[in-house]
C-alpha cells in the first residue's frame, strides 16, 4: 500500500514555538523519523526523503529527534533561532535540503572510511531536481552519490539525490550524470558545505576522500548501514537523549496509541501568524578561498 503524508503546522512561523507535525494517510500522527519507511520502493532502489529546508531557504529547520514524535523545528543557538549564512555566491540552501526516514549516523560507531563516529542525526539529502519542495514535504527520490563531510570531528554523510517525479529523473543515475548535466553544482556543493560556518567564526569543514563524491552503490551501502543502526536504536529500551516514540514500529517498545500521539500535538499551539525574518538573514558574506 502506497503511503502519504501530509504536514501539519502549529505554533508561530519564525518562532521558538512553530513546529510541523506528520500525519500518514489514515489520519494518524507519525513520526517522520522513526514511521515513515526508509524505501518508497525496494526494488527500484526509491527512498523516502523528507524535506526539513526548501531549496533558497535559510531557516535551518530539521527533526527534532529529542522531541516527541520529532516534528521539525527550526535549530536554535543561544537561545535564538538559527539561520544558514549566505556565502557569496549562494543564498540559503542550494538543494532541497531533508533527511532519508529510519537511518541514523550512531555516534558509538566509528565509520572505517572517514574514521569519525556519526553526528547522531538521520542521513542528510540534498536533492537537486527542479522543484523548490516545502517543509514536511515528503518526496520519493533516487539516489545518485554522496559526499563525507567531517563536522567538527563527526562523519556527515550528505546524499546527493533526485526526485522521481523531476521532468528531468530519467536522465540521472549516477554521480557522473550530475557532473555532466548539471556543471558546477557538485562543485558548488562542497564549496558550501565548506564554508557555511565560516561567518559564525568556526573553521571550514573537512572532507573525507579529498571531496571526493562516492557512487550510488557506495552511497546505497551507507543509507543501509544507518538503516541498520536505527532498527538498533527503536528496539532497544533506552533510545538515549533521543526521542524514539512512534506509532508504527510493531517491534519497538517506544510504540505509542493513536490517542497518545495525538495528545502530544494538542499540548502545542494551533498555526498562528509568522514572525518576521530578521533582516541580516539576507545578508551575503564574502571570502577569499583557500
Amino acid at each position: 500500500m502506497k503511503m502519504s503524508y501530509t504536514a501539519e503546522e502549529r505554533g508561530n512561523p519564525n518562532t521558538l514555538s512553530y513546529r510541523v507535525f506528520f500525519k500518514n494517510s489514515e489520519g494518524k500522527y507519525i513520526s517522520p523519523f522513526h514511521d515513515i519507511p526508509m524505501y518508497a520502493d525496494e526494488a527500484q532502489n526509491i527512498f523516502n526523503m523528507v524535506v526539513e529546508v526548501p531549496r533558497w531557504t535559510n531557516a535551518k529547520m530539521e527533526i527534532a529527534t529529542k522531541d516527541v514524535l520529532n516534528p521539525i523545528k527550526q535549530d536554535v543557538k543561544k537561545g535564538k533561532l538559527r539561520y544558514v549564512a549566505n556565502v557569496f555566491p549562494h543564498k540559503g540552501y542550494i538543494w532541497n535540503y531533508g533527511a532519508i526516514p529510519q537511518t541514523w549516523e550512531d555516534p558509538g560507531h566509528r565509520d572505517t572510511d572517514t574514521g569519525c563516529c556519526g553526528d547522531n542525526d538521520p542521513i542528510d539529502v540534498c536533492e537537486i531536481g527542479n522543484k523548490v519542495c516545502s517543509i514536511g514535504e515528503v518526496i520519493k527520490v533516487k539516489v545518485l552519490g554522496t559526499l563525507a563531510m567531517i563536522d567538527e570531528g563527526e562523519t556527515d554523510w550528505k546524499v546527493i539525490a533526485i526526485n522521481v517525479e523531476d521532468p528531468e529523473a530519467n536522465a540521472f543515475n549516477s554521480i557522473d550524470d550530475v557532473r555532466r548535466l548539471k556543471p558546477g553544482y557538485l562543485e558548488a556543493t562542497v564549496d558550501w558545505f565548506r564554508r557555511y560556518k565560516v561567518p559564525d567564526g568556526k573553521p571550514e569543514n573537512q572532507f573525507a576522500f579529498n571531496g571526493e563524491f562516492k557512487d550510488k552503490d557506495f552511497a546505497i551501502n551507507i543509507i543501509k548501514s544507518t538503516n541498520d543502526y536505527w532498527k538498533a536504536l527503536v528496539s532497544k529500551k533506552s533510545g538515549g537523549e533521543l526521542n524514539c516514540t512512534n506509532t508504527c514500529v510493531s517491534y519497538s517498545p517506544f510504540l505509542c496509541t493513536k490517542e497518545a500521539a495525538q495528545a502530544v500535538v494538542d499540548e502545542t499551539s494551533p498555526c498562528g501568524i509568522a514572525d518576521p525574518v530578521p533582516s541580516d538573514v539576507d545578508k551575503m558574506y564574502y571570502y577569499e578561498k583557500k
